[in-house]
């Protein structure tokens, strides 16, 4: 009894272990590359070469969590992530059910009047490099695409209940150089529906 008990434990170790692979404050960006993206165009790393910051929303369209999000997205790229400014910002489709891919996508984007880059990764390489494990959840590095902040963008899924501005607080540090006060933040979020055959 005692050494199947210890098995199991030693099981369940290694199964959280594995979950909870990813990215640490300080690791480089991923690389990726040729991401469909809403507007009939491809996204690489490479596109952003010129930003101080780089922001990666790993994120979707059936999520109620990443729904609530998305007009603070909106918001968060008019007044940070414009053409001209040296904060990029790209969000990132990993799921591949119905209502999550790129047809689907580029609908939400129109609706929802999404002014940032909405890229599809039909792999789920770029979610899987980085650790990521909800939607939304937000990885930001620096200029040299170190990792310097991870987790969620605020304190509420409702907007009128915000009260800490996690994601904003960390990128405009990071802008000016600095150490975020807060380096990490829980992610709050719908599960990413991970492909059994790709896992």
């Amino acid at each position: 009894m005692f050494r199947f008990a210890a098995a199991a434990v030693a099981a369940l170790v290694i199964v959280v272990g594995t979950q909870a692979a990813g990215l640490k404050i300080g690791d480089k960006c991923p690389t990726f590359s040729g991401l469909e993206t809403t507007d009939g165009k491809s996204v690489s790393l490479a596109d952003y070469k010129d930003k101080d910051v780089l922001v990666v929303c790993i994120t979707c369209n059936h999520c109620p969590v990443a729904k609530a999000y998305e007009d603070r997205l909106v918001q968060f790229a008019k007044k940070h992530a414009g053409k001209d400014s040296k904060i990029g910002f790209i969000a990132i489709n990993v799921n591949n059910g119905e209502e999550d891919r790129l047809p689907k996508m580029k609908e939400r984007a129109k609706s929802q009047g999404f002014n940032f880059t909405y890229a599809y990764d039909q792999t789920q390489k770029i979610a899987k490099d980085l650790g990521a494990k909800k939607t939304p959840e937000f990885f930001v590095f620096d200029k040299d695409r170190r990792l310097a902040y991870h987790g969620a963008m605020d304190d509420s899924m409702a907007a009128d209940k915000v009260t800490k501005h996690y994601l904003e607080d960390a990128v405009m540090a990071i802008a000016k150089g600095e150490t975020p006060d807060k380096a990490e933040i829980e992610a709050k979020g719908c599960g990413i529906m991970w492909d059994k055959d790709k896992k």
